[in-house]
């Protein structure tokens, strides 16, 4: 490698010559002048200060390349991120439930469109997300025909995609954390969704280290913290228990027929804490209804909704183990008399499927988030005021578990059943709960007046 120590660095300027506003970061090695584009001015200042410090430390500049030893590729550049992220995809396939597939894939439509070079000819960012949506990240046997549209924005990111290995330059692992912390309309991206994008970022270039084609992970050479996610619930989302019988009663008013079926679907959530897709995959033969007396639900599927395109029977509900649980693994929940009448009224006037699922509609098919969500909405406008309904109490159906796991904490049921109920860690559900556990301080308060005063 032929190397100087002869370095000059230039301004940045705009670059006039491309549509899409970009940045041409200018130095010079020894006798070679060179240049490099970038869509931000910001990473094109990153870059330049990447060489200075470069400089600084003493290092020699490669002549042909420009950059320094640190920021040297291998004369094998290896994949580039878009090939390497295909081959991602296809070897976590088969061991992913099908949200996971599609958290990874909004992920990768947010980083892959972001990692190129700039290239003539650019797409539309919203053709080469469905590229990558509707043919790239699926396996081959379940592609579709490419629509012709499409074709030319796959032809454009494969030869523009940046190598794998590009990404040890910190203003090029940088743009992808900007790209993560944005929605595809440019505004902020919520903090939870930042951080899942970034576990998925962090997880693929461990992958890349471990099948050799990138030395290090480059996110851990970059200062970043992610948004700060709230990690508890919001006590303002927690109804009470007469405010919960009347959200239940106004789902039974909503329409003909959808609202009555949907009810003691809402009331597990409520009654027993299950989660929406746990609830879908309710099975008569998973409840012991006594006529009188307390009852029994023993969990042991969900089925979670997700796009046809990444479940693996095609539908929008694939069988799940439950949530933290191994596969085959079952959860108790004892259910009290108010649920158990709830429940033999549904089977006595909708029936079961085949399977013995109890919720579902009238063609037998389960239900979408979007429909209960519609159903749940009325509900609430007809059972809260007008303040309440613009407030966050019980904004989605969600909230109902929420609110079954704050009332059993709050009426001192030790943290431990709690935890087994909702199928949750103790530590989790602490940490989760902490703000909806009412009264604690006053006791606490109590407990140690007591002691002083013996003192």
């Amino acid at each position: 490698m032929n190397t100087s120590y002869d370095v000059r660095f230039w301004e940045i300027r705009r670059n006039a010559s491309s549509k899409r506003p970009s940045y041409v970061a200018r130095w010079k090695v020894g006798p070679k002048e060179k240049s490099k584009t970038f869509r931000t001015k910001a990473l094109a200042e990153n870059f330049m200060s990447d060489l200075r410090q470069a400089a600084k430390r003493g290092e020699a500049f490669d002549v042909a390349t420009g950059l320094p030893e640190s920021m040297a590729k291998p004369s094998d550049a290896g994949p580039t991120f878009f090939e390497f992220a295909r081959s991602y995809m296809a070897a976590r396939w088969v061991h992913s439930a099908a949200r996971t597939r599609e958290t990874m894939t909004y992920a990768l439509l947010s980083l892959v469109p972001a990692l190129v070079k700039d290239l003539p000819g650019r797409p539309d960012d919203e053709d080469l997300r469905a590229v990558l949506r509707e043919y790239a990240f699926l396996p081959e046997k379940r592609r579709g025909e490419l629509r012709p549209e499409l074709k030319s924005a796959l032809g454009w990111l494969e030869a523009a995609s940046l190598p794998l290995a590009d990404l040890m330059e910190p203003a090029v692992i940088r743009s992808a954390l900007d790209a993560i912390a944005l929605r595809f309309n440019g505004e902020p991206a919520a903090a939870n969704t930042v951080r899942r994008k970034r576990a998925v970022l962090h997880h693929l270039l461990e992958s890349g280290v471990e099948l050799k084609k990138l030395p290090a992970n480059p996110l851990h050479a970059v200062k970043w913290k992610p948004p700060k996610a709230a990690g508890t619930v919001d006590p303002r989302t927690v109804v009470n228990p007469a405010q919960a019988r009347a959200l239940l009663d106004a789902v039974a008013q909503v329409g003909r027929t959808r609202g009555p079926r949907m009810m003691a679907m809402f009331a597990c959530m409520y009654y027993a804490a299950l989660r929406p897709e746990e609830a879908s995959g309710l099975r008569r033969q998973n409840c012991e209804l006594p006529a009188e007396g307390w009852g029994l639900i023993v969990l042991e599927q969900a089925r979670p909704q997700a796009n046809k395109r990444w479940t693996n029977s095609g539908e929008t509900h694939d069988e799940r183990s439950l949530k933290h649980r191994a596969k085959g693994d079952t959860r108790e929940i004892p259910i009290p008399p108010v649920l158990v009448a709830i429940l033999r009224g549904h089977i006595a006037a909708y029936g079961t499927a085949k399977d013995g699922r109890l919720f579902r509609t009238s063609k037998g098919r389960p239900y979408s988030s979007s429909a209960y969500s519609a159903v749940w909405q009325e509900a609430r406008r007809l059972a809260f005021t007008v303040e309440q309904v613009a407030s966050p109490l019980a904004a989605r159906p969600y909230d109902l578990r929420h609110a079954a796991v704050s009332l059993w904490l709050n009426a001192g049921v030790p943290p431990t059943e709690v935890a087994q109920r909702a199928g949750h860690g103790v530590e989790v559900l602490l940490r989760v709960y902490a703000k909806c556990l009412e009264g604690q301080r006053a006791r606490a308060n109590e407990q140690i007046a007591a002691v002083l005063q013996h003192e």
